[in-house]
């Protein structure tokens, strides 16, 4: 039986520089999906390049610890108007901060003309008990698979079968990536996470996940490992072949 695998890339529309690296790394490399983060300043152009680009599966990436809101969500922001990077606001946000904003992120992501093929989020914060009821009422609601989540509670949503968020850090590797591939076993479908991307001012200024993203996208686009994913007789997936099979 075949392997099916979604090669998702994180954090698309957080600046160009990340934008055109998940462009190139689609191209020319085995992603074939992203998640776009429309309260970020390069939202709309990562939109236009989906446009030009509809093989490409476009989820959203729903923010609460990046950038600011899209609305007024006084429980979910720092003193300068502003999500913490740490998330340290979940715990004592109100939930009706919460819905009103992931709501208005995910309007934008309909405004640009587009329709989501699947939900997930920085930092993993649809995980956060506060959260996710959000995110599988929002999810129930529009019928979209969402990335795994680790809670205690149990929910119907869609998901795939195993999410890899290993290809992250420090060292990355062609054979690092394919020891996850291996993992899958025949029948199943996986997501592996990842975050290529080229830097730019923005990027370099707001992350500290930065020239890792350069080597992410080295490893992604090498046509060796586009060769032995087809040797080992995985299918490359989306989102949207996923909710088909």
């Amino acid at each position: 039986m075949p392997r099916y695998c979604i090669v998702n890339a994180d954090d698309f529309g957080y600046s160009k520089g990340v934008n055109y690296g998940i462009l190139e790394a689609f191209q020319h490399g085995v992603v074939t999906s992203a998640t776009l983060m429309t309260n970020m300043p390069a939202a709309e152009h990562a939109a236009r390049l989906a446009k030009d680009h509809p093989e490409l599966g476009v989820g959203i990436h729903f923010v609460l610890t990046c950038g600011r809101p899209l609305t007024d969500v006084p429980t979910l922001v720092n003193e300068h108007g502003e999500f913490p990077r740490r998330g340290e606001a979940l715990d004592s946000a109100e939930r009706s901060d919460i819905e009103r904003e992931l709501r208005a992120q995910l309007e934008r992501f309909f405004s640009f003309g587009l329709t989501p093929t699947h939900m997930d989020s920085h930092h993993h914060v649809h995980e956060h008990p506060n959260v996710f009821p959000v995110i599988e009422q929002l999810a129930e609601c529009y019928r979209l698979p969402i990335r795994p989540v680790r809670t205690a509670r149990p929910h119907r949503l869609a998901t795939v079968d195993v999410f890899f968020p290993d290809f992250y850090g420090d060292g990355l590797t062609k054979d690092r990536f394919l020891a996850l591939i291996d993992r899958i076993d025949d029948g199943q479908t996986a997501e592996v996470m990842c975050h290529p991307a080229y830097i730019d001012v923005p990027l370099a200024q707001g992350s500290s996940y930065c020239q890792q993203r350069v080597e992410e996208l080295a490893v992604l686009t090498d046509p060796a490992l586009v060769e032995e994913l087809a040797e080992r007789g995985v299918q490359l997936i989306t989102y949207r072949e996923f909710y088909k099979l």
